[in-house]
């Protein structure tokens, strides 16, 4: 199962709006199938597994991070192909909360005469699902909020200044963890001030994640973003009010437009993670701004920080790292557990997330 979640792990940023899920088939203590979900979803880590199999897959047992879908979609449930391999046995990490499935895929297999067993490695399932299940179970992607700080918490000078407060590595870091997300959000200020790319340099990954920037009016620089829509999607979430000429120049250029609601003049932030789920995505990666990120924050909507902290101070004329919260007791701060730090290029890598 750990090597099945190994698997898994590979279709990270890759395959939304499906999970990410492995198999492993073992038949006599030996492997004789493995795969995972392929980018775009399909075809699914079982039938990536038996195909690699063949005939070995009859009396095999069949590790799955995921239980096996049972709904026909544009392919044949998974559960069936199992059963017409003729499988012995099934362990699955977890089951599927989609309502399209929830339990019937173990039961087809049931019926079927083969052996299940679920539970193995669950908690170490649900964490790798954890995008999957948020779009499920709460309706809304998995949100990450990524900073690259001083050692005191600024992210640039008063002036604006920032490049670059981290190492090389550092930055390499950031673009292999964009590739590892559905999509890369930020704030229509950081479009203004920056125009960046936003995609992913220095890595190949099957499927470029969506750019994807909040502006209320879609008042965007018409530079960078505009002109690189050969190189990844890019979805703008904007408000009621945005003129008809922004929205008719941005979709005429071929990017995709999402109405949102607005509060008290600004985005309001669950709509527009919630309008970010309805069109698939599971787990974005949020890089700025400050005050954006905030609102994020202050909605309770921010599910895991990914910190770069970087060994130099820039004093209390600099820029914070997060807008005003509106705390007024230490009991009100949202608190985080660490998942994972690690020194990169001299700079530390810390992650939290929310229990």
């Amino acid at each position: 199962m750990r090597l099945a979640l190994a698997l898994a792990a590979r279709g990270l940023g890759n395959v939304w709006p499906n999970p990410a899920v492995g198999c492993v088939l073992v038949r006599e203590g030996r492997i004789v199938g493995r795969g995972w979900t392929q980018p775009g979803g399909r075809p699914h880590a079982e039938r990536r597994a038996l195909d690699q199999a063949g005939a070995e897959a009859r009396g095999a047992t069949a590790y799955v991070t995921l239980e096996p879908c049972s709904h026909h979609g544009k392919t044949p449930p998974c559960a069936e192909g199992l059963i017409g391999a003729e499988v012995a046995r099934v362990v699955s990490a977890m089951t599927d909360p989609d309502p399209r499935v929830a339990g019937r895929g173990h039961a087809m297999l049931r019926a079927a005469g083969i052996t299940v067993d679920e539970g193995l490695l669950e908690p170490e399932a649900r964490a790798l699902q954890a995008g999957f299940l948020s779009r499920i179970e709460r309706g809304r992607p998995w949100i990450a909020v990524k900073l690259a700080t001083s050692l005191d918490g600024r992210i640039a000078l008063g002036n604006g200044e920032s490049q670059w407060i981290t190492s090389a590595e550092a930055r390499a870091r950031v673009h292999a963890l964009r590739a590892r997300f559905d999509a890369v959000l930020v704030g229509g200020g950081t479009a203004r001030a920056d125009d960046p790319l936003l995609t992913v340099r220095g890595f190949q990954p099957a499927r470029a994640p969506v750019r994807v920037v909040a502006s209320a009016r879609l008042d965007l620089p018409r530079g960078r973003l505009a002109g690189s829509l050969d190189q990844a999607p890019l979805w703008l979430v904007h408000g009621p009010n945005a003129p008809r000429e922004a929205r008719d120049f941005w979709m005429n250029i071929g990017a995709e437009l999402i109405e949102v609601a607005e509060e008290k003049g600004a985005l309001q932030p669950r709509a527009l993670v919630e309008g970010l789920a309805a069109k698939g995505l599971t787990r974005v990666f949020c890089e700025g701004g400050g005050q954006f990120a905030a609102s994020l924050m202050r909605a309770g909507l921010v599910d895991e920080f990914i910190g770069f902290t970087a060994g130099v101070a820039l004093g209390g004329d600099g820029r914070p790292a997060l807008g005003p919260l509106g705390l007024e007791r230490l009991a009100q701060a949202p608190r985080y557990r660490l998942s994972e730090t690690q020194v990169i290029g001299g700079d530390v890598l810390h992650r939290w997330r929310r229990d």
